[in-house]
């Protein structure tokens, strides 16, 4: 009779054991990009990798919408709105100080070679710092080089640009246009199609791949410079309560395709749906120039401005040795090309 009724007990723990054993933990995932844009797809691509790593025990639920405008994205994240998404560090202005490293202009011609560059540079002096508090970051990277993108007319000169309305997102350019005078408003990337297609602005400070994923047709000239006017430090970021409540082998497999392997995919991403975009302005009639010497050398003049204030803010904060850190962001940038 006991073993009878010990039977039905005993399957009923196998049954559970194995339920458990094939349980999925669901990672809620948020963009609130296009979902053709190359961060987008780099997102879904580290989805990908996680649950290979994780053998199936982790899987990115895609939300249909994003769970905020994109401003809000960090606060989302942090307070469990989403599991992981990615959001733009200068669209809260004055809330994150060392990431403006990688914004500077001049910094170089790729994604790639930035992106790495910078993911070293925070593992080494940011993350101890703890800047991004409130969530686990996973990586961080930034977008192709910065380009002046107009509908009307060319911009030839810093001159030329103080003429002129523009969209840009925020960070050092934020602060560089400042400098130089020139006539500025703080938008997500996301409301460029209606500010540039009525009117009320003139053009947007944008990598290539911008025009694209932002549906901008309506411009039709480019200023570029050399390593580009602006970068801009994007964060991927998971929810800390959600990293902390997995399983040891679930960190270790999202560790794993983090840091500067994300980093790479992001920018990869990055890289080529910039160059598929030029391809696209080719056929289209964008008029591209190059900033001449004068107008570059305008830029530099403000640079060691924007580069003096920055300094002096990241040591505000517990930095040591800032302008050496730049320095060393550079170099390794460089040595990335």
């Amino acid at each position: 009779m006991t073993h009878n009724i010990l039977k039905p007990v005993a399957l009923l723990a196998l049954f559970a054991a194995s339920g458990t054993a094939g349980a999925q933990t669901v990672l809620n995932v948020s963009t609130w990009l296009p979902p053709a844009h190359g961060a987008t797809m780099a997102q879904n691509q580290w989805c990908e990798a996680v649950e290979k790593e994780s053998k199936g025990s982790l899987k990115c639920n895609l939300l249909p919408k994003a769970v905020s405008a994109p401003p809000g994205t960090f606060d989302a994240v942090r307070d469990g709105l989403a599991d992981v998404s990615y959001t733009v560090d200068g669209y809260t202005p004055g809330r994150f100080i060392f990431t403006q490293v990688a914004e500077f202009p001049f910094l170089g011609d790729s994604s790639t070679a930035t992106s790495v560059a910078y993911q070293r540079i925070y593992d080494k002096y940011f993350a101890p710092l703890g800047e991004h508090r409130g969530v686990k970051t996973l990586a961080v990277f930034t977008h192709g080089p910065g380009i002046i993108f107009t509908v009307k007319q060319p911009v030839a000169s810093a001159a030329d640009a103080a003429k002129l309305k523009f969209r840009i997102g925020g960070g050092n350019i934020n602060e560089l246009s400042k400098l130089m005078g020139w006539n500025t408003t703080l938008k997500p990337a996301t409301d460029s199609f209606e500010l540039l297609s009525t009117g009320v602005m003139d053009g947007t400070f944008f990598p290539d791949e911008s025009l694209q994923s932002m549906r901008l047709g309506m411009v039709k000239y480019a200023t570029t410079f050399p390593g580009g006017l602006y970068n801009t430090s994007f964060v991927f970021m998971m929810n800390k309560a959600k990293y902390d409540s997995l399983k040891p082998e679930e960190r270790a497999a999202i560790d794993k395709v983090s840091g500067e392997y994300a980093a790479r995919l992001f920018a990869a991403g990055w890289d080529r749906t910039d160059a598929a975009s030029r391809d696209i302005q080719k056929t289209t009639g964008v008029q591209r120039q190059m900033a001449n010497e004068a107008f570059v050398n305008e830029v530099k003049a403000k640079q060691a401005q924007l580069e003096d204030k920055w300094v002096a803010a990241a040591e505000g904060r517990g930095l040591k040795n800032a302008r050496a850190v730049l320095a060393e962001f550079r170099a390794e940038t460089q040595k990335l090309k």
